[in-house]
C-alpha cells in the first residue's frame, strides 16, 4: 500500500491562491497517476483533478476549471494542486489518492486506490 500526505492547506481569504503538494514518503509519484478529491461539510466527496503516469493527461472537475492547477515536481516526486481565485464554496478537506487506470475525463471513472489523510482547506469571504 502507498502512503499518502497532503500537505499546504490552511485559512485564507477569497481570492487567494493556495498549493497544496502531494507526496510519498517512502516512494515517489513519478510513475504514478494521482488525483485530488475534496469533501465539504454535509456534501459527498467530488473529484477535482488528475494527472496521468502513462500519457501525462491531466483532467479536471467542471468548478474548478480554468482555477486550479494539477502538476508534477519531477525532481522531488511529488504533484502539486495550484488553486487559484479561492472561493468560499472551495472550502473542503483535500486528498490525493493513487488512481489505478490512468486519468480518464470523465471523474465517475476515476479509480482511487490507496489515499492520503486529507488537509483542511477553509476560504473565508
Amino acid at each position: 500500500q502507498l502512503r499518502l500526505v497532503e500537505s499546504g492547506g490552511g485559512l485564507v481569504q477569497a481570492g487567494v491562491t493556495l498549493r497544496l503538494s502531494c507526496t510519498a514518503p517512502e516512494s515517489t509519484l513519478n510513475l504514478k497517476s494521482i488525483g485530488w478529491f475534496r469533501q465539504a461539510p454535509g456534501k459527498e466527496r467530488e473529484g477535482v483533478s488528475c494527472i496521468s503516469s502513462s500519457d501525462g493527461s491531466i483532467n479536471y472537475g467542471d468548478s474548478v476549471k480554468g482555477r486550479f492547477t494539477i502538476s508534477r515536481d519531477a525532481v522531488r516526486g511529488t504533484v502539486h494542486l495550484l488553486m487559484s481565485s479561492l472561493k468560499p464554496e472551495d472550502t473542503a478537506i483535500y486528498t490525493c489518492a493513487r488512481l489505478e487506470g490512468g486519468c480518464p475525463r470523465r471523474i465517475t471513472s476515476w479509480n482511487p486506490t490507496d489515499w492520503g489523510q486529507g488537509t483542511q482547506v477553509t476560504v473565508s469571504s
